[in-house]
């Protein structure tokens, strides 16, 4: 059984390249896969690995300046959900793209899972989905507004052009662990939005302690590692990857005509040429013979 701890924490990093040799010859010697980003701005990340291991480097992790008080998701699986390691540099470690906006600085009312429900349902209340549209296509919360972007990124530009839409509302925002949301609520009250709210801990944390019986969650919840989504209880859900377009995706799909492994799916099958075909082609190939000769080709390249 494998420990995954899904984690990010803003603080100030001096010199986040000191930080990064340390840490992954820690990881190596543990070895722990996954993604680490590393910034000015903090750390974020998940990775897996035995128990004793995952414990010495979080360990670590909260040893780093500021670090201290860093929080953090465990879940676990019975297969490695990664096949490698990363440990990257990044301007951003959830890149929104907005110099200004400093979650140090001030963020939303963190709300408690146990009474998130509550608050989304009161009628002043506009309800937000901060990710990305392939993830909220598989699952969100009842009622909840899809701004249908393709990444983070987009979010100021959908604000924008929809800031009319929540006149006289609270805002309530949500994505998977909170890290998007304490971006996105620096934000809004960088615009003058006076109530803004977002769920501690994210979906993540609402999946683990709220009763399924008592959820006002629906479908399932993607997540960035080889499992691709979870639902209530944090238990693994039934998607799988287009190994194309990366995309989540249900058995049943992989029968549909547009379905060809690693080459497309429906979601994705206009959107290639033939000559694109033709490469993931090869590279579908060419992984079946690394599998075959016992060699790990398994790459998860979606980061919250």
């Amino acid at each position: 059984m494998y420990k995954i701890a899904a984690l990010y924490h803003f603080t100030r990093f001096d010199d986040p390249a000191t930080i990064q040799g340390p840490l992954l010859a820690l990881c190596e010697a543990e070895k722990i896969s996954g993604s680490l980003l590393l910034a000015r701005e903090g750390i974020n990340g998940t990775i897996a690995g035995p128990e004793a291991g995952i414990a010495r480097v979080i360990a670590h992790i909260r040893a780093l300046p500021g670090c201290g008080d860093l929080e953090w998701k465990e879940s676990s699986s019975a297969d490695q959900p990664f096949r490698r390691l990363k440990v990257r540099l990044k301007k951003e470690i959830v890149t929104m793209g907005q110099p200004d906006v400093d979650p140090l600085a001030q963020v939303g009312h963190y709300v408690d899972p146990g009474d998130w429900n509550a608050l989304i349902e009161s009628p002043d209340v506009a309800v937000i989905d901060t990710r990305n549209d392939y993830e909220v296509a598989i699952g969100t919360f009842k009622g909840a507004i899809d701004p249908e972007t393709a990444s983070f990124r987009d979010f100021p530009a959908w604000w924008e052009e929809n800031k009319h839409r929540f006149h006289n509302k609270r805002i309530a925002m949500f994505c998977t662990g909170g890290i998007r949301c304490e971006k996105s609520t620096n934000y809004l009250l960088g615009q003058g939005v006076e109530d803004v709210y977002h769920l501690k801990g994210g979906i993540l944390k609402y999946l683990e302690e709220v009763p399924e019986a008592q959820s006002t969650w629906q479908g399932e919840c993607f997540v960035f590692d080889a499992r691709v989504s979870v639902g209530h209880g944090l238990s693994e859900g039934p998607h799988r990857l287009c190994h194309a377009c990366r995309r989540p995706i249900l058995p049943e799909d992989t029968r549909r005509p547009e379905y060809e492994e690693g080459v497309a799916c429906h979601h994705c099958t206009h959107e290639t040429t033939t000559e694109d075909k033709a490469r993931f082609r090869e590279r579908q190939k060419q992984m079946a013979l690394a599998q075959a000769r016992g060699e790990r080709h398994i790459k998860v390249i979606h980061e919250e």
